[in-house]
C-alpha cells in the first residue's frame, strides 16, 4: 500500500525582486550624453556671432553650395567646412589656397632678393680690397694714396679722387686733367670694367665763386666738364662706355668738408660702382607708367618721383 503512494513535488515560485540586468545603466548614459550635447549646443549658440549663425543657417539651407555672400574672414569658398586652413596661426576664417601660395611665393622672392643683395655687397667689398691692393702696388696711385678715398655707401662702392693744395687733380679753374690724374683714371677704368655693375660719376667743386659765374661759365659747368673729362679717361683705360649710367656736375652743393667750403678737398671726382638695387632705382628715376581705367576712357599717366613738381 505504501509502495502505491506517489511522491508529491511542490514547486514554489519566488515573486518580486527580479534582476533586470544593466539595461537601465545604458539608458541613463544615453540620457546624460544627450543632456551634455544639448548644453554644448546652447553654449555654442550663445557664444557665436550673428554672422556665424547666419552662415550655419545658410549651409543647412543649401548644403551643397557655399554662399558667396557669407564670409567669416579670408576663407576658402571651395570648402564646405569653414575655418581652419593651412595657416594655423590665423584666428578667423580659412586661408584661401591661392593666398597661401601667393604669400609663400612672396616670402621666397624676398629671401632671394635679400640673398642677391648680400652677394652684390660682397662683390663690392672684394672690389674695394682689390683696389686697395692696386693702390699699394701702383707707383702713381701709391703717391696719391691720401687723395684716393674708398668706402661702401648705400649706392655702392664709392671711389673719390680729391684735390690737395699742392697736388691738384685738374688745372686751376679748368677741366683739364693733370697727367697723373689721367694715369690713375685709366688704371681704374680697366679694373672697373671687370665688374658687371653700372657706374655713376659726379664732379664737385669748392664754394669759391667762379669769375663771372653768375652770367656765363660757373662752378656748375666746371664740375660737369670735369666729370665728363674723367669719364673719357675711364673709357680710354678700357671701361665699356655702356657701363656708365650717370654723369653729373654738382658744383659745391655736396661739400666734403662742410666746415670749410673752400677747402681743396671739396674739389673732387666721385666714381660710384653702383649696386644692382641702386642701378634699378636710377633706371626708374623718370617714373613708371600705368593705365588708369575709367568708365569712358583709358588714360596712360606718367608717375613722377615725389620730389618732382
Amino acid at each position: 500500500m505504501a509502495n502505491d503512494l506517489r511522491r508529491i513535488v511542490v514547486k514554489k515560485i519566488k515573486k518580486g525582486g527580479a534582476d533586470h540586468g544593466g539595461q537601465w545603466k545604458i539608458a541613463y548614459a544615453d540620457f546624460i550624453t544627450a543632456m551634455m550635447a544639448f548644453f554644448l549646443l546652447m553654449w555654442l549658440l550663445s557664444s557665436s556671432t550673428r554672422e556665424e549663425l547666419e552662415g550655419v543657417s545658410e549651409y543647412f539651407r543649401t548644403p551643397l553650395q557655399i554662399s558667396p555672400t557669407r564670409s567669416f574672414g579670408n576663407e576658402d569658398k571651395t570648402s564646405l567646412i569653414q575655418g581652419g586652413g593651412k595657416d594655423l596661426t590665423r584666428r578667423e576664417g580659412q586661408v584661401r589656397k591661392a593666398d597661401f601660395e601667393t604669400g609663400k611665393r612672396n616670402r621666397s622672392l624676398k629671401a632671394a632678393q635679400a640673398e642677391l643683395e648680400a652677394l652684390d655687397t660682397l662683390k663690392l667689398e672684394n672690389l674695394k680690397k682689390r683696389l686697395e691692393r692696386l693702390i699699394e702696388s701702383h707707383t702713381t696711385m701709391r703717391d696719391f694714396k691720401e687723395q684716393l678715398l674708398l668706402d661702401i655707401t648705400s649706392e655702392g662702392l664709392r671711389i673719390q679722387i680729391v684735390d690737395d693744395r699742392n697736388r691738384p687733380m685738374f688745372a686751376l679753374a679748368r677741366a683739364e686733367l693733370q697727367p697723373y690724374t689721367k694715369d690713375i683714371l685709366q688704371k681704374l677704368g680697366g679694373v672697373l670694367n671687370e665688374m658687371p655693375n653700372r657706374v655713376s660719376l659726379s664732379g664737385h667743386t669748392d664754394a669759391t665763386v667762379y669769375a663771372n659765374g653768375e652770367k656765363s661759365y660757373s662752378n656748375w659747368e666746371l664740375s660737369a666738364d670735369r666729370a665728363n673729362a674723367s669719364r673719357r679717361q675711364l673709357i680710354m683705360g678700357g671701361m665699356n662706355e655702356q657701363k656708365i649710367m650717370r654723369v653729373v656736375g654738382l658744383s659745391s652743393a655736396v661739400l666734403f668738408d662742410k666746415n670749410d667750403p673752400t677747402n681743396p678737398v671739396n674739389r673732387r671726382i666721385s666714381i660710384i660702382v653702383m649696386s644692382n638695387k641702386a642701378a634699378d632705382a636710377l633706371s626708374k628715376e623718370g617714373g613708371t607708367t600705368r593705365e588708369v581705367r575709367s568708365d569712358a576712357t583709358v588714360n596712360t599717366q606718367t608717375l613722377l618721383p615725389p620730389e618732382a613738381g
